[in-house]
């Protein structure tokens, strides 16, 4: 039967991090400092738990396929806008545009180097992929953005980006948006720890935002997707999407942190301010950062042998050799916990 698999499923998936508990039972540490992940350290409060906890009483029946309950704290808590629509995950909402948006052949523009499943979910549609490279500094290149994406029929860009930390200001969308004539899918996962922000773009009708709670809520667990979208692309969309997407105990969750934010501004100031200490302490190059991590450059270490030496320590961060234009040499760090975040800096200064 393996000859009947498509050639596209015969190389690498997504490049996932090392499991923690296998590095504990490699090193012996009781605890291992997860930095690897761009998660959320804090456990979800007493409040989320409770609506999760009662959510499961109805898990014997489908949740309700509109996720109506979590749209409408959505708009109640984020963007008072007219439209969202809900997904498993950002990677669901993702999945879907494509899947409503993209015939196999289509032309579909990712801002290089940046988060993988964009590709990996376009090739599944069968896409001709066009990768357009970003600035030295990995700053966005508006005028090969336009000129890569400008007859594509979807185009990606995260901001702030997944691995850089770098923060598309919002006159350049306006710019890109303006000059380009298919959607735009503005992947913004990372959003609430920068200081740009996009709802005056949202009265354009080819651009997608793409949110999520897995981070700043600390959800990632139970996988909650979320994008505003043009009021007419409701119908297709809802036509795409996969059924029951997003489960009871999700959706409830979900409207408990939505409703709840002091935790959220809390972690907001938490990464803010260890994302300072990152920048001041880390003796090699920090890129600007506008999400839950930083990005360093371990030159002339390789990232890979800088994350072989970090797990003998008992901390966890991320390889970055396998985005494609970024290198051999760059590692991604999370903001963790006090703790994690300790025992990091005195790590990654041990490095040789």
């Amino acid at each position: 039967m393996k000859p009947q698999i498509r050639s596209e499923y015969n190389g690498k998936g997504y490049v996932y991090a090392a499991s923690a508990s296998d590095i504990a039972k490699e090193t012996g540490f009781d605890k291992i400092a997860r930095l690897a992940s761009n998660e959320n350290p804090f456990e979800p409060s007493p409040a989320i738990r409770k609506a999760a906890q009662e959510a499961l009483a109805y898990i014997n029946r489908y949740p309700d396929p509109s996720s109506a309950k979590i749209r409408e704290a959505i708009r109640r808590n984020i963007y008072d806008a007219p439209v969202v629509v809900s997904g498993s995950g950002m990677d669901g909402v993702i999945e879907t545009v494509i899947r409503v948006v993209v015939a196999p052949g289509d032309k579909v523009a990712v801002a290089a180097p940046t988060f993988s499943v964009y590709g990996l979910a376009a090739k599944a549609a069968s896409a001709e992929i066009v990768n357009i490279q970003s600035k030295e500094d990995f700053t966005i290149d508006v005028d090969a953005f336009i000129e890569g994406a400008k007859d594509a029929k979807l185009s990606f860009l995260c901001t702030p980006n997944n691995p850089t930390g770098t923060t598309v200001p919002a006159e350049d969308v306006k710019r890109i948006l303006e000059n380009i004539s298919g959607f735009l899918f503005l992947d913004c996962a990372y959003i609430e720890f920068a200081d740009e922000d996009y709802y005056q773009l949202l009265s354009y009708d080819n651009l997608i935002i793409g949110r999520t709670l897995s981070k700043v809520y600390g959800l990632a667990g139970l996988r909650i997707g979320y994008a505003f979208v043009p009021e007419w692309f409701v119908g297709p969309y809802m036509a795409g999407v996969t059924p029951f997407s997003l489960n009871c105990v999700s959706e409830a969750a979900g409207v408990a942190a939505l409703e709840n934010p002091e935790c959220k501004d809390a972690l907001v100031s938490h990464v803010r301010s260890w994302r300072k200490r990152f920048g001041e302490e880390i003796p090699f190059p920090v890129l600007p950062s506008g999400a839950n991590f930083v990005l360093i450059n371990t030159a002339p270490i390789k990232s890979d042998d800088a994350v072989k030496q970090l797990q003998k320590m008992g901390i966890l961060v991320r390889s970055c050799s396998s985005f494609p234009g970024l290198g051999e040499t760059y590692v991604r760090v999370s903001i963790g916990d006090d703790w994690e975040n300790e025992r990091f800096l005195e790590g990654v200064k041990k490095l040789c």
